[in-house]
């Protein structure tokens, strides 16, 4: 439950408890009817300065200053929460909260991003783009509250090395979890947590320092990914081979001409492509597209693979174009 929604339950309990033992006291000490002794301990509470029911005695007037006095700062608390809730749109989070909650429960099949840093935030985007499903968990609120709510991400605020956490975010029933956390030992936690409650799913891991690596795939990580590392290679890459950092950087979308890679198995083919010969297929031209590799389950990867290489039950397809060649492929061959 968020912790605002909380505090809201917590202070209406605080007034419903104040304003029952005010009416209580005045029916006990001064006799008062039950309406009498509520509008009593209602208007002593709010302090607005009202005239009394009835004259109040020695002991009326004591419980009187006692009730002020103790419900000041009930009066106080309970004033500042609902101010944030109608004021600083605190009920509109919690909303926002619950509907979330109510649609990450519909969620199959979707990946689950933890830590919106650098990191995060970039993945969430990739994933966006190919319109794929998926959830963030952050700790920090002003991180969320400070994002675009036009952009329409489910977030959940929390920590998520916690059990409680990663079930709110559907674990069980996600496919892939991406640990993108500051600290290793954070994401090796999460690893470990995430490999106990979802045997089948996909793990992803940052890590910053080379010891963790090995740590991460004893934890269950399926795939280790070292940001330092991979800039470096990057960087030195950029003076001995300049033009094929260029041709990947098409490929990652960075350049005028972007280029697409992308990966189809045997089960999304068309029912009249499956079993064919990449001779037979002619995806190139049909579509403009490159099939520039193959993977199957006996050779593994195939790069350049033969004409008469046939599609079998079982393998992938590697397909390379500009967006448009993609399209085209997807609209021609795949179901």
């Amino acid at each position: 439950m968020p912790r605002s929604l909380q505090r809201l339950i917590f202070a209406t309990a605080l007034f419903i408890i104040s304003m029952s033992l005010g009416a209580v006291g005045y029916i006990i000490i001064e006799g008062f009817a039950p309406l009498d002794a509520i509008y009593m301990a209602v208007i002593t509470f709010a302090t607005v300065g009202y005239n009394e029911v009835n004259t109040l005695s020695s002991d009326g007037k004591i419980f009187t200053i006692i009730f002020i006095m103790v419900n000041l700062g009930i009066f106080a608390y309970t004033v500042s929460v609902l101010s944030s809730f109608f004021f600083e749109g605190e009920l509109r989070r919690v909303f926002k909260n619950i509907i979330t909650s109510r649609d990450v429960k519909k969620l199959k099949n979707h990946v689950i991003v933890c830590g919106f840093g650098r990191n995060g935030i970039k993945v969430c985007e990739e994933l966006r783009n190919d319109n794929i499903e998926f959830i963030v968990i952050e700790s920090n609120s002003e991180i969320i509250s400070s994002f675009p709510e036009d952009k329409n991400y489910f977030f959940i605020n929390g920590n998520a090395t916690l059990d409680e956490v990663l079930m709110e975010a559907g674990i069980k029933e996600a496919s892939t979890i991406i640990c993108s956390l500051p600290l290793d030992a954070d994401n090796v936690f999460i690893t470990l947590t995430a490999r106990e409650l979802n045997k089948k799913m996909k793990i992803i891991s940052k890590a910053n320092e080379p010891t963790s690596e090995k740590k991460l795939y004893r934890a269950g990580a399926n795939y280790v990914v070292m940001p330092d590392r991979l800039g470096g290679i990057h960087m030195a890459n950029l003076i001995t081979k300049p033009y094929v950092i260029e041709f990947l950087e098409l490929l990652n979308g960075v350049g005028d001409s972007k280029l697409v890679l992308e990966e189809v198995s045997h089960d999304k083919l068309k029912l009249e492509y499956q079993n064919k010969s990449l001779r037979e297929l002619d995806v190139r031209n049909k579509t403009g597209a490159t099939i520039i590799a193959f993977k199957d389950e006996v050779e593994g990867f195939i790069f350049n693979p033969h004409s008469e290489k046939a599609v079998q039950k079982g393998d992938v397809l590697i397909v390379l174009g500009n967006t448009k060649n993609i399209v085209q492929f997807k609209q021609v061959f795949v179901v």
